[in-house]
């Protein structure tokens, strides 16, 4: 089976204002809400035609997650609260993208973590911590981790993309030839995404991204 890794940018605060807020929304927030449902529900929908049973509903976890809390004690319930959390990230994002399909993904980054921390790429700046993060950002919930790994939900602070860029580019030719077009691929997207981010924060007034968020399906 193959899986995707998408990205897009949005701003931490407005994503927790969802979480935990018991519907306690402005109107625009109350229209997104309404846009959350109505997507959790299509992904429910898919997941019965392909007779998938994670033991809670998508759209029973996202209201979870707007009530804030993750309690439910079914065996895959961390796959929907994961596929409800991205479906917050995305109402509240712009710009989304797709990075890349791979069969096998925490298995490539792991081995490319391993690589280029021997080349002296810093911990902090591995590629398989930010796809797959330990924990959220602090202020977020606890998210149970889907117990088939996917669907997953990374991120990496937009001030980080510009450093992360350049640690693998420095050390792209020393690489696998088998893994440089992926990791040219990663490179490419943070720097046009350092670029945005710099351009935004400098000229727009309105724009407040801070988090470049993956998810993983």
């Amino acid at each position: 089976m193959s899986h995707n890794i998408w990205f897009c940018t949005a701003n931490q605060a407005d994503v927790l204002a969802f979480l935990g807020s018991n519907g306690n929304l402005s109107d625009d927030q109350q229209y997104r809400l309404a846009e959350m449902r109505s997507s959790a529900q299509a992904y429910q929908d898919e997941l019965d035609r392909q007779d998938i049973d994670w033991g809670l509903l998508v759209p029973d976890a996202l209201d979870h997650l707007i009530a804030g809390h993750t309690d439910s004690d079914a065996e895959y319930a961390g796959s929907a609260y994961h596929a409800a959390f991205q479906i917050i990230i995305d109402q509240n994002a712009s710009d989304p993208g797709h990075l890349g399909t791979y069969s096998k993904p925490a298995t490539f980054f792991s081995y490319v973590d391993e690589v280029m921390q021997g080349l002296g790429v810093p911990a902090d700046l591995l590629p398989y911590g930010f796809f797959y993060p330990t924990r959220l950002p602090a202020g977020f919930p606890y998210v149970p981790h889907s117990v088939d790994v996917y669907p997953a939900v990374g991120y990496m602070p937009l001030a980080q993309t510009k450093p992360a860029a350049d640690a693998y580019r420095a050390v792209l030719d020393q690489l696998d030839p088998s893994t440089r077009y992926d990791i040219q691929e990663l490179i490419d997207m943070l720097e046009n995404e350092h670029e945005n981010w710099v351009y935004g924060t400098e000229k727009l007034d309105w724009y407040k991204q801070d988090t470049l968020f993956f998810a993983l399906t």
